[in-house]
């Protein structure tokens, strides 16, 4: 256990210094990450003040507490790997990977952790400058306060696993974009990313409900505003264990089933 953790801890010392080294790349990532729930923000907001003033029980400032809370919740969860793994296999770069002494799903761990670490102070300033400009109507509870953090991990984990595994179609083949796509589109949908769920329609609220998506994203930002009764937020943080199983018994069949037909294509 000893050597693992030096192993970790020096992957993790030199994932740091490439990502503190490429700071103009990191700013351009942050500023899409404020950008997407800003628009989303204001057109919800939007939306709410032409009406009545709410849909769906929302109003101007309900938005933008959950925008807001969804746009850290979103760079806590993020994870990038099934953009690159083509280019990995394609180009045969997976194949010094597969060399060394661990895994390689274990640097790709690091590279988020170490990211999310650098970036998490400037996205909290973000979240705070948005929230004294839009004013967020907050009314969360201590119970939520507490499950909220093991329910973030278990997003983040479903959220990597899943992604990691989507990735390895590229073992079968060179260009997955197609693949990426359709994934994006049903997560923007299902997640609660482009718009809280309880303003869809019944029929994707239960689609939402029985994939991954939502716990992958939308539960954990429901929970921390308090818009989940305790049954309800044990019930999701079970559920976001059982996905998180399912996860890892496709990621390690996947994973065996594609290491053994593996061969980089090269350019």
């Amino acid at each position: 256990m000893r050597e693992f953790a030096a192993i970790y801890v020096q992957q993790f010392r030199t994932t740091f210094a490439s990502f503190v080294q490429y700071r103009a790349s990191m700013l351009i990532w942050m500023i899409w990450h404020i950008l997407e729930p800003l628009v989303y923000l204001v057109v919800w907001s939007a939306v709410a003040a032409a009406g009545a003033g709410t849909v769906q029980g929302f109003g101007a400032r309900d938005f933008s507490a959950y925008f807001i809370v969804l746009m850290v919740v979103n760079h806590m969860t993020y994870t990038w790997i099934f953009y690159e793994y083509e280019y990995r296999v394609r180009h045969g770069s997976l194949s010094s990977a597969l060399l060394r002494p661990l895994h390689p799903i274990h640097a790709d761990v690091i590279d988020n952790v170490s990211s999310k670490l650098i970036t998490l102070p400037m996205m909290l300033l973000a979240a705070g400058i948005l929230g004294a400009f839009f004013r967020p109507a907050i009314h969360t509870t201590g119970l939520s306060l507490l499950l909220f953090l093991p329910a973030l991990v278990l997003a983040f984990s479903l959220r990597f696993i899943l992604e990691w595994t989507l990735a390895l179609a590229a073992f079968w083949t060179t260009r997955v974009s197609a693949v990426n796509q359709a994934y994006y589109v049903a997560a923007l949908f299902l997640s609660g990313q482009m718009a809280p769920l309880a303003l869809f329609p019944p029929a994707v609220r239960t689609a939402a409900a029985v994939l991954p998506f939502r716990w992958m994203l939308g539960f954990p930002v429901e929970l921390f505003l308090g818009r989940v009764t305790a049954a309800e937020a044990c019930r999701g943080i079970a559920v976001q264990a059982v996905w998180l199983g399912v996860a890892l018994l496709l990621m390690r069949f996947a994973w065996r089933a594609g290491v053994r037909r593996y061969s980089a294509v090269g350019a």
